[in-house]
């Protein structure tokens, strides 16, 4: 009878601890702070927008390098991006084939440049870009001429 009290308190005190650790274990997740991915965007930061502006160009160049240059004649250039104090941030060159689809992203991308500039008032070096005369064709590539 003793061999058998001193299982039953065996047992009976590991599974208290057990049931007592279970419920240590168990937490409210509401407490808890939310992963990174989880969170919404900060629509209202320089970060943000940059981001977004840095995605409208790696759009544009990317459609643009799909393209190879075999004809000069064929591509034209276009002013892209806005400075703080006027002018054109850059050139950009693409087939004339495809300036139905790529004018209004350099256009749209163009406006948004300028009303990132005036929204968190940057500044620029105010140098103007040079404007190329010209569109020739080395190794499948668009290179301006000047």
């Amino acid at each position: 009878m003793k061999n058998f009290f001193s299982i039953f308190l065996t047992v009976l005190l590991f599974a208290t601890i057990a049931n007592s650790c279970k419920s240590a274990n168990k937490q409210d997740d509401s407490t808890l702070p939310k992963d990174i991915s989880e969170r919404p965007a900060d629509e209202n930061s320089e970060k943000y927008d940059q981001a977004l502006l840095d995605e409208m160009r790696t759009e544009i160049e990317s459609a643009i390098a799909k393209e190879k240059c075999s004809k000069s004649s064929e591509w034209t250039f276009a002013p892209m991006g806005s400075k703080a104090c006027g002018g054109p941030v850059r050139y950009i060159a693409y087939p004339k084939k495809m300036e139905e689809a790529i004018a209004p992203k350099i256009s749209d991308y163009t406006q948004k440049m300028s009303d990132f500039n005036k929204k968190y008032n940057i500044v620029s070096d105010c140098m103007l870009a040079a404007e190329p005369s010209g569109v020739r064709c080395e190794n499948g590539n668009a290179v301006f001429i000047y």
